[in-house]
């Protein structure tokens, strides 16, 4: 179907955007094109079938001014975004930009290079080592540094490095402290969920351009190839630790619980450059990442960018992340530094004030506005989180879901809450009618609550349908959030499309295969269908022939509980196998060889049984 123009009062909230904010500062512009040596061209990167993981050229249309079909300040944030190519952020130290959500950084040692957060896909990350290569000399990756937990720091890795060379001591990998657990534990226990939601968030199966995709604000979009894991040789635990990696020195930093649970910023001596990994972007972050996430401490956040300042800030010519542009100069430095602090700070601090006077986590965020220097600061902006939903990220993290009116504490779930609503109001028809009268007026919010009931009262209507797509694809031009665009234009393009399914999974094989035993049994545990194994009553022993330990495992109540402890001779069942082996088993794979299999073997199949696994195309936005 065709998309629709922006409507008269997403032109005119754009009008006066154009008048609000701070335009006529550029230094943003002159930031992202510092540098720059050479374009990836075609911008285009292929895996070894020819299909396409990455097309950066399919953002040039992001020039000129912002059509009204898109927020002035997301597109100037996109703009800047989609500039690709290899930068020299000092001699010594490049950055290769925009062939991925992430940048991936190249740091020039004695004898080779040490790459910081190869990207998601290895072949982006292949092909940001090439270019670099192409301009700075064949130089081997003697070093990887993952800067944190999210895939998109890690998952091009085996672009870079192979596993083979990081088992023979050629390649150092290096992490924060706790880096393999979250890491896989984010990607498995609740991956399928994530990665559905992520399909919204990033636009994947949006169309490119002024009425569809134009980035997420972090980076245009993900690379969709092999994901790769390598595990970390050298863990960095304490703050103040230094490393000397082929005679460049670094200085560590950890910062723990801020925008990934393991992460860590360094220092270079050598170049007096700061690295800030994920914590200090040109954006305001998510508390709360719309893919769904654990809440993330702004406090502990800003303690830590704090620290960075005192440590660093007094002997640094240039900081840069993993994410967007480096800041040149101290005073513009500690500046920006400043404003990222004030900025979770201050959304924390005032969202706990207002808390404590009993407002809830929605009436706060309508009251939260960001102080006038904030505001100003195009780096505070909310392309990729939003005062709205970070204030309601700090609301959860410590209050919860309730927000003590009882009323709420026990609702009917949303199709049977629908029903009622629409029956109240006289009926689909009169719905459609009063959402219409809203939609006409402006007013898409209350427009896309009335049709949310709607759609889940009559799924079925084409009247509803329509103007339900209509409504969000305007509250997505009207974004400056570019993950909320996303999540608007996707919605929509599902209500007139159908469901687009999960474009992109992050449990590659290669992560799968590196959860502990009791990651590996915890998955199990979270796949079993409670209600059918209410009545089974299972216990049997699994030995890791690799691992050389041994696995008490019971399924009572639908709940399986595994205990490490000595092999039981009266187990009912044992298996003895690999833990890779095991993961072939539980996806259904009892026929291949590689296994041994004891006692009553019934048991491996009813536990089979009653496993099941997550819906990578569940419904969003229909019932």
């Amino acid at each position: 179907m065709t998309n629709q123009p922006a409507s008269a009062p997403i032109e005119a909230q754009h009008a006066a955007a154009l008048q609000r904010l701070p335009f006529d500062d550029t230094d943003d512009v002159a930031d992202a094109d510092r540098g720059f040596i050479a374009a990836l061209s075609p911008g285009i990167v292929t895996n070894d079938a020819g299909r396409v993981v990455w097309d950066n050229d399919s953002y040039s249309f992001l020039t000129g001014d912002a059509p009204t079909t898109v927020h002035p300040s997301l597109w100037r944030q996109s703009a800047l975004v989609a500039r690709q190519g290899l930068y020299e952020v000092v001699e010594g130290v490049y950055q290769v930009r925009g062939l991925d959500l992430s940048n991936i950084t190249f740091v020039e040692g004695d004898t080779g290079v040490i790459v910081i957060d190869p990207l998601i896909s290895t072949e982006t990350a292949a092909a940001a080592l090439a270019l670099y290569r192409a301009h700075r000399g064949d130089r081997p990756v003697v070093a990887v540094i993952y800067t944190h937990s999210h895939i998109d720091h890690f998952g091009g890795v085996f672009g870079v490095a192979s596993q083979a060379d990081a088992d023979a001591g050629r390649i150092e990998i290096i992490a924060p402290a706790g880096f393999v657990e979250h890491a896989v534990a984010e990607n498995v226990y609740a991956g399928t969920a994530m990665s559905r939601r992520a399909g919204y968030m990033y636009g994947a199966a949006l169309a490119r351009g002024p009425q569809g995709q134009v980035g997420a604000g972090l980076g245009q979009t993900t690379s969709t190839g092999e994901i790769g894991f390598i595990v970390p040789t050298v863990e960095i635990s304490t703050t103040g630790q230094t490393r000397t990696v082929d005679g460049v020195e670094i200085e560590f930093q950890m910062a723990p619980g801020t925008e990934a649970p393991a992460e860590m910023h360094f220092y270079f001596p050598r170049w007096r450059a700061l690295c800030m990994a994920e914590n200090a972007t040109h954006t305001q972050h998510n508390l709360l990442t719309l893919r769904g996430a654990l809440v993330r401490d702004p406090h502990v956040w800003s303690g830590y960018l704090t620290e960075a300042i005192e440590t660093f800030g007094g002997r640094t010519d240039v900081a840069f992340a993993s994410h967007h542009w480096p800041t040149w100069g101290r005073n513009r430095i500690i500046s920006f530094l400043s404003d990222q602090r004030d900025l979770y700070a201050y959304l924390h601090d005032q969202t706990l004030r207002y808390l404590n006077q009993g407002f809830t986590g929605a009436e706060i965020a309508e009251l939260i506005e960001l102080p006038p220097a904030l505001e100003k600061a195009w780096s505070t902006h909310g392309y990729y989180g939003s005062v709205s939903h970070n204030v309601k990220a700090v609301y959860q993290r410590y209050m919860g879901w309730f927000d003590g009116n009882p009323a709420r504490l026990w609702p009917h779930p949303p199709a049977e809450q629908a029903s009622r609503y629409v029956e109240a109001m006289g009926g689909v028809d009169r719905v459609v009618e009063i959402a219409q009268a809203a939609f006409d007026a402006g007013d898409f919010r209350w427009a896309a609550t009335l049709l949310d009931h709607a759609i889940f009262a009559a799924p079925g209507s084409a009247a509803v349908s329509a103007l339900y797509a209509d409504t969000l694809e305007q509250l997505g031009y009207g974004a400056e959030n570019g993950t909320w665009r996303n999540f608007f234009l996707s919605g929509a393009t599902e209500l007139r499309e159908g469901n687009f399914g999960t474009p992109a999974v992050t449990a590659a094989p290669s992560i799968v295969a590196q959860l502990t035993p009791e990651q590996l049994f915890d998955s199990i545990a979270i796949s079993v269908d409670g209600p059918r194994a209410w009545d089974l009553d299972l216990a049997f022993d699994v030995t890791f022939t690799d691992l050389g330990t041994n696995y008490a495992v019971t399924l009572r109540n639908g709940v399986l509980i595994a205990i490490r402890k000595p092999a039981d001779p009266a187990a009912p069942m044992t298996l003895t196998l690999t833990k890779q082996r095991m993961i072939g088993v539980l996806g259904g794979d009892t026929a291949s060889p590689g296994f041994e299999i004891g006692g009553d073997a019934g048991v491996l199949q009813q536990l089979l049984g009653v496993l099941v696994s997550g819906d990578p195309a569940f419904d969003i936005v229909t019932p």
